[in-house]
């Protein structure tokens, strides 16, 4: 079993920047990708980015290319969302989410992650 626990969300506003911290626990050895998921009331789960936790490799979704980052710090077993230039539309609850796979196809689909976090609260106002 794999615990993961996001923090850092809150009110901002529009162009403001966060930084989203996602922090894993128990069984981490089985973890090969690690990501982030959003979604907004009465929408489904959105693709945001994600990490090959060994070779460190990065993929985004187009609506935050160039605007967010992920990152993950090895000796912590904690991934980090860095988010810059934030819109409305980025509002929603966004979710760490782990996989026991090394994802290559997929990688933005939400059955493909075995773990998830609770789950943290972003809201961007004009």
């Amino acid at each position: 079993q794999v615990q993961l626990v996001e923090s850092g969300g809150g009110l901002v506003q529009a162009g403001d920047s966060l930084r989203v911290p996602c922090a894993a626990s128990g069984r981490t050895n089985s973890i090969y990708t690690m990501a982030w998921f959003r979604q907004a009331p009465g929408k489904e789960c959105e693709f945001v980015a994600a990490i090959i936790w060994n070779g460190g490799t990065t993929y985004y979704a187009d609506s935050v290319r160039g605007r967010f980052t992920i990152s993950r710090d090895i000796a912590e077993i904690t991934q980090y969302l860095q988010m810059n230039s934030l819109k409305p539309e980025d509002t929603a609850v966004y979710y760490c989410a782990a996989s026991r796979f090394l994802i290559r196809s997929g990688i933005g689909t939400p059955e493909r992650y075995h773990y998830w976090g609770q789950g943290t609260q972003v809201t961007v106002s004009s």
